[in-house]
């Protein structure tokens, strides 16, 4: 999704989207150009919050729906090339794979333009955007303004799905990981590189795992930022992870003087505040962040679970989590709500929620079955979710999956994962166990940091020595390393001195 965005909490979007060496190998001959098989045109990749465009090269790749029948029916898929600032660089273009599952790359890659800045230097960003996203046979599904705050039954659930599959664009069992790599192939042939290195974050690093697998041949090198490892369903473990990030969050304020000083006991609060919520829900009026016009609002413990997962999954929206549970606390929620509606606002223009269906109901949810209700009801989280998201995936057909999609990597193409310490949905462990999975690998575990690493000072400027070297061995990372968390908002006015 990051960053890799995360739908609401007390939503049909929450629950949907709980689910980041060569020497010289130019596009082609060494030191020509690239020779694309497709015409590509000046366009502009608007920001996903309409502040501004970026300058591409756009074009589209004509696909079969179903790889299996090459004379069926067919989608376009949307592509755009940022090209390198160096033109005379000789050097795999990098692209780039966003998250979700069900976010564009070209949504991605506009929002976080400017972090990508150090790479774009000497090589071209390719932003294809996965079946399914953005430009590319979008699979949206389109919900009733009221279900951020109506409730709703595992029936209701069921329903409104079942409408989803019957008005969407396309047929989803061929909108999965294991179609989306050959589209990726695909693209890189028709634009003529020889080799490509692909970043993906969030989802995105199941799709480069699975490319790296595929293709070995064609992939320089991979970046993984906010890793899931092959094999494991993304979104079965966010209940404790994000339990155990949140922990981390009230430790982290009670240790720090001034934190604790202006919000004491944070955590005890925060336990009392959703017992009040889950027995009486509260009305509010709130400004809809789009249009400014008055928006009555329910605010019960399902959307405070869903403000603080949202909130607490990057370390500069954390640092504003204590200064908004304890105005919660004494009664306050309005603060918090508006978080919820802004991040809900994003999340609906950018996630296309039955694309994001059609991957989590055939490669994840499936294994949820094991999960231990016991324990899961013991989070902050509770059990809500998780039965949401089986009544939701109840109806929809198995997508494409490789025979071998789940069993452990064998590769030498060369790796640097990224985590963050307190990834409320990728941990450092999911990046460990992928790491192992390659010969020739580095895994850095940045401090204090949430899901996804690209926007870290330093962390293209790794990433361009990364790819520049062609190995991760003997890579200084330690800018990375020193990185902290953001310190944590005392009052409106910011951290303490």
């Amino acid at each position: 999704m990051a960053r890799m965005p995360h739908a609401r909490a007390g939503s049909i979007a929450a629950t949907l989207a709980v689910f980041a060496a060569a020497a010289a190998c130019a596009p082609g001959a060494v030191g020509a150009a690239p020779a694309p098989r497709i015409a590509l045109a000046d366009c502009r990749l608007p920001h996903p919050a309409g502040l501004a465009s970026l300058p591409a090269r756009c074009g589209s790749v004509n696909v079969p729906e179903n790889p299996a029948q090459p004379e069926g029916r067919r989608i376009t898929l949307r592509v755009a090339v940022v090209p390198a600032l160096d033109r005379r660089a000789e050097r795999e273009p990098l692209f780039v794979v966003s998250g979700g599952p069900g976010q564009a790359a070209t949504d991605f890659y506009a929002a976080y333009a400017g972090a990508f800045a150090p790479i774009q230097r000497t090589r071209d960003l390719v932003l294809l955007d996965q079946r399914g996203t953005g430009g590319s046979n979008r699979l949206d599904c389109e919900f009733p303004d009221d279900v951020d705050t109506a409730p709703y039954s595992p029936d209701l659930l069921r329903q409104l799905s079942a409408q989803c599959r019957r008005r969407l664009a396309g047929r989803p069992e061929f909108y999965t990981t294991s179609v989306a790599v050959r589209d990726l192939d695909r693209v890189r042939e028709v634009l003529g590189y020889e080799r490509i290195a692909l970043y993906g974050i969030s989802y995105g690093t199941r799709v480069v795992q699975h490319y790296a697998r595929r293709f070995p041949a064609r992939a320089h090198a991979v970046v993984l930022d906010g890793v899931v490892a092959p094999g494991e369903p993304l979104g079965v473990e966010t209940p404790f992870d994000s339990q155990r990030a949140l922990d981390a969050m009230f430790r982290r304020c009670a240790q720090e003087p001034a934190c604790d000083a202006a919000f004491p006991d944070l955590a005890r609060r925060f336990d009392e505040l959703r017992g009040r919520l889950a027995e009486q829900p509260v009305k509010l009026t709130l400004p809809d962040p789009a249009t400014a016009e008055p928006r009555e609002l329910e605010f019960g413990n399902a959307q405070l679970v869903g403000a603080v997962r949202l909130l607490n999954y990057y370390s500069t929206t954390t640092a504003l989590l204590p200064l908004l549970l304890d105005r919660a606390a004494r009664g306050d929620l309005a603060p918090l709500a508006s978080q919820l509606l802004l991040i809900g606002r994003t999340l609906d223009s950018q996630v296309a929620y039955g694309m994001n269906a059609a991957v989590a109901c055939t490669e994840d949810v499936p294994g949820y079955a094991a999960v231990n209700r016991d324990a899961l009801a013991r989070t902050y989280f509770g059990t809500t979710q998780l039965d949401g998201l089986l009544a939701l995936c109840d109806g929809w057909p198995r997508g494409v999956v490789d025979p071998d999609f789940a069993q452990p990597l064998k590769s030498a193409v060369p790796a640097l994962l990224l985590s963050g310490e307190v990834d409320p949905v990728t941990p450092p462990r999911s990046g460990e166990a992928a790491a192992r999975g390659f010969t020739d690998a580095k895994h850095v575990v940045v401090r204090g940091q949430g899901h996804g690493q690209i926007t870290e000072p330093c962390a293209a400027r790794v990433i361009a020595s990364f790819l520049d070297a062609g190995t991760a061995r003997g890579l200084d990372a330690r800018c990375l390393a020193a990185a902290g968390p953001a310190p944590f908002f005392v009052d409106a006015a910011g951290p303490a001195p």
